[in-house]
Order: C-alpha cells, then sequence, then structure tokens
C-alpha cells in the first residue's frame, strides 16, 4: 500500500520597517485589498526571486532562466569536443531544439524565458555528440532530468512544447501585513557639492513612497512531487533549503535606502498527510493595535491553528521558532534545530514515488 502525500506548510511572521521592498508600475510598494482593508503586499514572485539568488549564494544547485539556452549548450558543446567547429556546433544546436519542439528566433533565442538547469545543459550537449540520429523521446528524459532545486520547486512552462514542462512542487502566497496598512512618502532634497554652503534651491529633489508592515508569509512543499523532480535524498535535503532561504531571505528593493533587513519573530513548520493549510484567515480582520502588532499576530496565528484541526488531519510535526513562547507544537531553540527536526520526520515519512510499503 502506497503511503500518504507529505505536505509541509511554512508559517513566517516577520515586521519590517519603513521600506519598499517590492513595488508596482507607479514606483509605490505594492497592496492588497483583504478583509476590507489595505495591506501592504509582496509578491510570490519577488520571493521566489531572493530565494533563487540566495540558494545560489550558499552554493545550492540553481537553474538559469534565460533566452539565450542555445548558446549555452553551444558553449557546452565545444567545450566537450574542442575539434567541433562553430558552424557544425550551432547545425547540431539548431537541430536538438528543433526535435525537442522548441523554437528558436533568428537571434537564435527562445521565444520566452527557459529554466533549464546546468546538468541539462551538459546532458544536451553530451547526448548530441553521442547519438547522430536525435529521438524526441529520449530528448525529453534530458530536458526533464538533472533538475536544479529551483526548477524542482518552482517548475517550468515551455509554451512550445508542454511536454517540456516541469509541474512545480512548492507555492509561495503573495505576503500580505496582518494589518490595515496607510501608505507614507518622503520627500527629499539634494544640494550640489560643488555650488558651496551659500547655495539656494535644491539640485534635485523628489519623493519616495514606503510603508512599514508586519507580514504574515506562507509556503508549502508538495513532498511527492518534490521527489519526482529529484530523488527522496535530494527533496528533504532540497526541502530543509527551501524553508532555510524562505525565512531568511527578503526582497531588495530600495534596501540601500531603507536599510530594513530585519530576520522573522515567528516561524512554524507543520508536516501534514492531508493538505496543506494556510493560515491567513487569522488576519482576514485586520489585527488593530497602539502598542505593536507581532504579539498579537502571533496570538492570532496560534488561534487559527488550533482552529484547523477541527477540520483537518493531526499534523505529523509541528515545530516553532519565536520570540514568544509558543503555545503550539514543540518549540525550537534556533533555526537548525527546528531544520534538523523537519529533516529527521522527512527522513521517516517521505518515500520514493515507485516504492511501496
Amino acid at each position: 500500500m502506497t503511503k500518504p502525500n507529505v505536505y509541509v506548510d511554512v508559517n513566517v511572521l516577520q515586521t519590517v520597517p519603513s521600506s519598499n521592498i517590492n513595488r508596482d508600475d507607479t514606483g509605490a510598494p505594492k497592496t492588497a485589498l483583504y478583509g476590507g482593508v489595505s495591506r501592504s503586499r509582496v509578491s510570490s514572485q519577488s520571493w521566489k526571486h531572493v530565494v533563487r539568488a540566495a540558494f545560489k549564494a550558499d552554493n545550492i544547485d540553481v537553474g538559469t532562466r534565460t533566452k539565450e539556452a542555445a548558446n549555452l549548450l553551444f558553449k557546452a558543446l565545444q567545450q566537450l569536443d574542442s575539434s567541433l567547429d562553430d558552424d557544425a556546433a550551432k547545425a547540431k544546436v539548431a537541430e536538438i531544439f528543433k526535435t525537442a519542439g522548441i523554437k528558436l528566433d533568428k537571434n537564435n533565442e527562445t521565444g520566452a524565458l527557459l529554466l533549464i538547469s546546468r546538468g541539462q545543459i551538459n546532458k544536451l550537449a553530451q547526448y548530441a555528440l553521442d547519438n547522430e540520429e536525435l529521438d524526441k523521446k529520449e530528448l525529453k528524459k534530458v530536458l526533464k532530468g538533472d533538475q536544479s532545486l529551483d526548477l524542482a520547486l518552482f517548475g517550468r512552462m515551455v509554451a512550445d512544447n508542454p511536454e517540456l514542462n516541469v509541474d512545480a512542487s512548492a507555492q509561495v502566497a503573495h505576503a500580505i501585513s496582518t494589518h490595515e496598512v496607510v501608505p507614507e512618502y518622503d520627500y527629499f532634497t539634494a544640494l550640489d557639492d560643488e555650488q558651496g554652503e551659500d547655495q539656494t534651491g535644491a539640485a534635485m529633489l523628489g519623493t519616495i513612497d514606503f510603508n512599514s508592515a508586519t507580514l504574515y508569509r506562507y509556503a508549502n512543499i508538495n513532498m511527492r512531487e518534490l521527489v519526482a523532480n529529484l530523488n527522496t535524498k535530494d527533496a528533504i535535503h532540497g526541502a530543509t533549503d527551501f524553508i532555510k532561504e524562505f525565512a531568511l531571505s527578503m526582497p531588495t528593493g530600495k534596501q540601500n535606502t531603507f536599510a530594513n533587513k530585519t530576520l522573522p519573530s515567528y516561524v512554524m513548520v507543520t508536516v501534514r498527510t492531508d493538505t496543506p493549510v494556510n493560515l491567513v484567515s487569522a488576519f482576514e480582520n485586520p489585527v488593530m493595535s497602539d502598542h505593536g502588532y507581532m504579539t498579537p499576530s502571533i496570538e492570532r496565528l496560534e488561534k487559527e491553528y488550533k482552529a484547523t484541526l477541527s477540520l483537518v488531519d493531526q499534523p505529523l510535526l509541528t515545530v516553532v521558532l519565536s520570540k514568544n513562547d509558543a503555545q503550539v507544537g514543540d518549540q525550537m531553540a534556533n533555526l537548525t534545530e527546528l531544520l534538523e527536526k523537519v529533516s529527521a520526520t522527512l527522513s521517516e515519512v517521505v518515500q520514493d514515488e515507485n516504492t511501496n510499503d
């Protein structure tokens, strides 16, 4: 009998001071209407981008999202076979992309950004050198295998050939403030240093929009999908890598202006076998306070967590890292302990896609 699927929920509460970490088309911080009031919002795409950057900084395998995949393959071919001249390499590249069903334009670029791992590029090059005649099914295997962690987590869409799509194993919600946010702006001026102290007027002036907020952030991982994209060992390791980088990363918009880098005040990770659960309903009625939002936000979140237990199964694991005493789950001393606890639990319950009890 096949074991049930396993889902990992990651809930984060984080206070961000005056900042503009994710801007809309007018340059103002993004917002959302929730519970009848305006909230600060940070898009899921923005947070996934910085998670990918954090993976790269920590030497975790990441792919590249580019229109220049053909050029990368061209370089890989010549690195593997230095005797291959430019024309022969270009011909092989064109044949590979045509057989795979991916269109190239006159500039030898894909029509849309393509997320591809370095392993896939190298395997494609080796396959092309080893086989005079290309097989579409074999190319599909190459382009679906050797996935980098970001590709396995966030997936890939290939409009030219949906067979090459990769289903995402992680979902990341837009972060929103637990309370109402009123937009603010900073009026600034700058003087010309070469004009001396007696200059009148300003050489430059402008405004910057900003806000401050206590954000609720949520993401989940479908472990069955992550195992299918990677393998059991790498999936478990990748899940804890994602939890760490999701918790510690922050979008960098206007960071030099506001120096707004903070750390979470509360992290709760839950391992479930029935369904992922976003606890944002805790804040549908916005938190109201004149002495800080974090403590009442934690209380709301833990109350919502308890309320969900009447609707879903008891989680296999709930661990919390908090500046306050946790009222749910097991409180961890630090992030390392939390990640080790999650890893140990996943090692017990996660299995290979094709393995039965």
